[in-house]
């Protein structure tokens, strides 16, 4: 194995850039930033081309075109590719892999620019094992995408009981959010590292422990010891966890706890909400917060000067409307509901498995230690 600069492999250029205006419903595809934004009569790639993003929040995403594409400035082209030396996937496997965090410059707009990427040091190997790389790559990845559409499919079965249940009643009855819920108890503001906590620590969840629609216990940053804890609410088997401030995309997402939590406490951001007991039961109440109708809501209400970070108060997440079936049909719900979680979550751990051992893969394949006799 040997390291070679990326511009010994291939010509990294950004193209001119085809306006909004010129772009039309059918044609040769237009690469943007994050993949297709249109179509155009001409095409300045006839062959698929590896595109790394080179402007903006998703600066340094990596793409394959397809053949006959047109790729806009947004994106850096790696141009002219010596595949007698690489293969086009094992190069993206690689970039993807290893990221361009220290080349990405810009606070305001973030770019990575041809003089920087171009001397990025590829682990070069041979074809032949190149090629047996690839191929190991494409099926790990082909089973984790089978694995998260089980996930997904889950997922929809969730919302298809959901409408089936309120199909069921005859005339809806809606109420506030606010006349169901007892309290909403609100975490503590305490920062953290990014690692992975010892035993006898205490960590802080991140928002992101509950983006996914489920409770993501791995999502954390660890409490450094001499910390006073001035406020400390531990998560418990059955609470309904609330992101309250996020992207406009991500907020108003939220998770129930599987178990109960004493080495983890809620920051500022998360509400644990408190349900009136009798009204409704937290499986139905997670669900339809978490319906499309009811998150465009909570993001139409979400306020804020910055586009990255938006928040929903209490106030206006208390006067959202939502369908209150009968506790009978909620229940029967919540059952089914539990089920469906139960398989859930056994897919889950298996895809972080899975994700684990694609970890390890990629880091012996780019230390050339896969493969060697």
């Amino acid at each position: 194995m040997r390291n070679i600069e990326l511009k010994y492999l291939c010509s990294p250029k950004q193209w001119k850039t085809v306006a909004a205006s010129n772009l039309i419903s059918n044609g040769y595809p237009v690469y943007g930033a994050n993949g297709i934004i249109g179509y155009h009569t001409e095409y300045n790639h006839e062959f698929p081309t590896i595109l790394v993003t080179c402007r903006g929040a998703t600066c340094g995403e990596v793409n394959i075109c397809k053949p006959f594409s047109y790729v806009n400035g947004n994106a850096m082209a790696l141009d002219d590719l010596d595949v007698s030396k690489i293969n086009i996937k094992y190069l993206y496997y690689y970039l993807k892999h290893r990221g361009f965090k220290d080349i990405i410059s810009g606070s305001a707009q973030p770019q990575i620019i041809r003089s920087t990427i171009e001397k990025i040091k590829i682990p070069l190997i041979e074809l032949e094992i190149q090629e047996k790389i690839v191929e190991t790559l494409d099926k790990v990845n082909c089973m984790l995408s089978k694995r998260q559409s089980q996930i997904v499919a889950l997922d929809e079965l969730i919302q298809s009981l959901y409408l089936e249940m309120l199909y069921q009643e005859d005339a809806p009855y809606f109420v506030k959010i606010g006349e169901v819920i007892e309290s909403i108890e609100a975490g503590w503001s305490v920062s953290g590292e990014e690692r992975t906590k010892l035993k006898d620590e205490l960590a802080v969840l991140k928002i992101s422990a509950v983006t996914k629609g489920y409770f993501n216990e791995e999502e954390y940053k660890v409490i450094k010891r001499n910390t006073v804890i001035k406020k400390a609410i531990y998560p418990k088997k059955g609470d309904i966890l609330f992101s309250r401030a996020n992207t406009r995309e991500l907020v108003g997402a939220s998770a129930i706890v599987p178990k109960n939590y004493t080495d983890l406490i809620l920051p500022d951001k998360l509400w644990k909400i408190n349900l009136v007991n009798g009204k409704l039961t937290p499986e139905y109440f997670h669900t339809v917060i978490n319906t499309k109708k009811i998150r465009n809501k909570f993001s139409k209400n979400a306020t804020g000067t910055s586009g990255s970070m938006l928040n929903i108060s209490m106030q206006k997440f208390k006067e959202v409307e939502i369908p209150l079936p009968s506790l009978e049909q909620q229940v029967l719900f919540s059952s089914k509901f539990n089920q469906i979680s139960e398989m859930k979550i056994k897919l889950i751990t298996i895809q972080k498995q899975m994700e684990q051992m694609y970890g390890s893969l990629l880091q012996k394949a780019f230390k050339g230690e896969l493969f060697q006799e």
